[in-house]
């Protein structure tokens, strides 16, 4: 565990020490806030029977960025290494491959957790700025950001595979985003196509449209946590075999 600590210590500083990881940041809470100004104008020009943090997540805005957040926090995790030689020194050094891919993944996820701290802040701005009652429930607050972080777990682990394949940064990015286009998209499948076929269910299980739909309506569901969580582990272990390969390649 000691080994694990240090080398997660070593990347956070990569994101925290570094005004790379403070511009994604200053990106992430600017595109938020103006996704937060857009679902405010909508409660000012007509009636919602949502809540401000369901309205706000479902902004045609907040999947532009979102999609975006993990090609920007992952794509330099091992290509850059690679490209510079420093992974190889890494893996010669008395480490294992696990600690390596673990510890990265770790400092990305925490790094994508503090990503929505300020989110959390603008929406308690506003009663604290106007007085007024909050717009929004606890149970939307906290389904919204369960699935948040569900997805993050699954999304950042595709990232961290897509950087261990290439030594290219842009090559990771474009990987990385290209896939998750592709999982967004076939949310859509069921809405074209109806829910009638039968591969309706699995489409609509691997929808991340649909589950950010009802966990910030308020309401849990222990089937995506099972999915998301398992699509982590399943692309880290991947993402292992392919650092481990190029380790005894050497």
């Amino acid at each position: 565990m000691r080994i694990f600590r240090i080398l997660t210590i070593k990347e956070l500083k990569g994101y925290f020490l570094t005004p790379f990881g403070w511009v994604i940041l200053a990106f992430v809470t600017v595109m938020h806030g103006i996704s937060l100004s857009t679902a405010m104008k909508g409660f000012r020009d007509s009636p919602v029977k949502d809540s401000l943090v369901y309205v706000t997540f479902h902004t045609p805005l907040f999947w532009f960025y979102f999609l975006f957040i993990f090609p920007l926090i992952t794509m330099r995790l091992f290509a850059e290494e690679e490209r510079s030689g420093t992974l190889e020194t890494l893996l010669t050094a008395p480490v294992r491959s696990w600690q390596v891919v673990l510890s990265k993944y770790t400092a990305a996820m925490v790094f994508y957790v503090v990503l929505w701290i300020p989110t959390i802040i603008q929406f308690h701005m506003i009663g604290w700025i106007t007085g007024l009652p909050d717009a929004w429930n606890p149970g939307a607050m906290v389904g919204a950001f369960t699935i948040l972080l569900l997805l993050g777990s699954a999304f950042t682990a595709v990232g961290c595979l897509c950087s261990a394949l290439t030594q290219s940064q842009i090559i990771a990015g474009l990987l990385t985003i290209g896939l998750l286009v592709i999982q967004y998209f076939v949310g859509f499948v069921t809405i074209i196509w109806g829910e009638s076929f039968v591969g309706a269910p699995f489409f609509n299980h691997i929808s991340s449209q649909r589950h950010l739909h009802y966990f910030a309506s308020g309401l849990l569901d222990t089937r995506p946590v099972v999915y998301f969580l398992s699509v982590a582990v399943f692309v880290l272990f991947l993402t292992y075999q392919v650092v481990d390969f190029r380790r005894w390649k050497r």
